[in-house]
């Protein structure tokens, strides 16, 4: 990779990372003080909630019931990894094509945004968002949840383009 070009990726990198973290740590920090926990506000006919919750698990709540040792093992410990492998991956690695660089970096700062909840208030997460029609809902997310899905969709549609990019010309038989 040329010098130029790492010095944009880098800024790439960086730029993503500060704006989806700081969203992410501005909104939860404004559910954490305008809301009380479990207080909930309906909007558009109730298709849209704002709730204060705090999520000692992982999406959706997956794992909270674990030891409080396992989820510091595997919600602080091995994201830390995860996050520093998307991170080399997302702003050093040979080759990487530059869907694959937003898709991993919007992953990492999906983890990264939790990851500072977790460290600063016990191992939970502030959730606040919730969105659905009648019974259907989502489960209650965050502005960092939000940018991990993006980023796995990023990398889903990049992985769809290179696999067919990579497939072989049909041949074409002569009678």
């Amino acid at each position: 990779m040329k010098p130029m070009r790492n010095i944009l990726r880098l800024w790439l990198v960086g730029t993503l990372l500060l704006g989806c973290v700081g969203c992410d740590q501005v909104s939860k920090g404004i559910a954490r003080n305008q809301l009380t926990l479990g207080e909930s506000h309906a909007f558009l006919g109730d298709t849209f909630r704002i709730i204060h919750v705090e999520n000692p698990g992982a999406f959706l709540g997956v794992g909270a019931n674990l030891p409080k040792p396992v989820r510091i093992v595997l919600f602080q410990g091995a994201i830390c990894l995860l996050i520093l492998g998307l991170l080399w991956a997302a702003a050093f690695r040979p080759r990487t094509r530059p869907w694959h660089v937003l898709g991993f970096t919007l992953l990492a700062a999906s983890g990264i945004g939790n990851l500072i909840d977790r460290f600063l208030f016990d191992g939970r997460v502030t959730d606040f968002l919730n969105i659905g029609i009648g019974g259907l809902r989502t489960g209650i997310f965050n502005i960092a949840d939000v940018v991990g899905m993006l980023g796995f969709a990023v990398l889903l549609l990049a992985s769809r383009e290179v696999a067919s990019s990579n497939k072989a010309p049909e041949r074409v038989r002569e009678e």
